[in-house]
């Protein structure tokens, strides 16, 4: 049973102040446990977080922080014990699994440091696959899955496959795809984990240029020079955000 916070019709910030109108993420004593075996784990203790649109905001901890977990409750892929998340104003605490689902489709791209692409198949049609399971047009998909491809420099990639594309062209395939469907929010989990150095700043100049033109980017990362790219920086510990 989810213990959901009644809000007021403004919801408070941590420090006692109004969140502005502009916060796109807006959490409140967000806490979740699991169950394994006989223990209980308290994965998150009670999060107050906003996030303004437009930011780009890096998430670190040690292992076992949280960090995961938070992850999946911004991007909708999980809920609360109790507590109250707002997303683009939608309160989507206690929504059934499918409300969550139109919800997360309208606003999130993920990016995973796993490219998760289809073995067999172009950059142009993997990057059109949300948009089939959205019911568009397949001459719309094929028109953005093309700008998507072209934003992220792949342009001349379309037909290639992921064993013809490199590590960092198959990431940026992978945030084509995140591109696709129009978000507002990117969330990326390690998006440089299984890249190196040189390519890995590549894709962060990528990002740099996503966050310059308006997207808010969400990054959990362990890397400190990756974390310097963003703007703020939010260390979890023990499931709680620390000062």
């Amino acid at each position: 049973m989810i213990d959901v916070t009644e809000q007021t019709t403004e919801m408070m910030g941590a420090n006692g102040r109004n969140a502005t109108d502009t916060a796109v993420i807006q959490m409140r004593n967000i806490t979740k446990s699991y169950e394994m075996g006989t223990q209980v784990v308290h994965a998150l203790r009670g999060i107050d977080l906003d996030i303004e649109e437009g930011e780009y905001v890096a998430i670190m901890g040690p292992s076992g922080s949280g960090k995961s977990t938070l992850m999946n409750m911004i991007g909708c892929l999980d809920v609360p014990n109790s507590g109250a998340y707002r997303l683009g104003g939608d309160d989507v605490s206690a929504l059934t699994s499918d409300d969550r689902a139109r919800i997360r489709n309208r606003h999130i791209g993920f990016v995973f440091q796993q490219f998760n692409l289809l073995p067999r198949t172009s950059a142009l049609k993997q990057v059109m696959l949300p948009l089939m399971y959205a019911g568009v047009s397949r001459g719309e998909r094929a028109r953005r899955a093309k700008e998507a491809l072209e934003l992220v420099g792949l342009g001349d990639r379309l037909d290639h496959r992921p064993d013809e594309l490199s590590g960092g062209q198959q990431q940026r395939v992978a945030i084509a795809r995140a591109l696709v469907t129009q978000p507002s929010i990117i969330l990326a989990d390690e998006p440089t984990g299984a890249l190196d150095t040189h390519t890995g700043d590549e894709l962060m100049n990528l990002f740099d240029n996503l966050n310059q033109k308006g997207m808010t980017i969400i990054m959990v990362t362990h890397e400190p020079m990756v974390a310097e790219r963003a703007h703020r920086t939010i260390w979890l510990r023990d499931g709680l955000i620390q000062n």
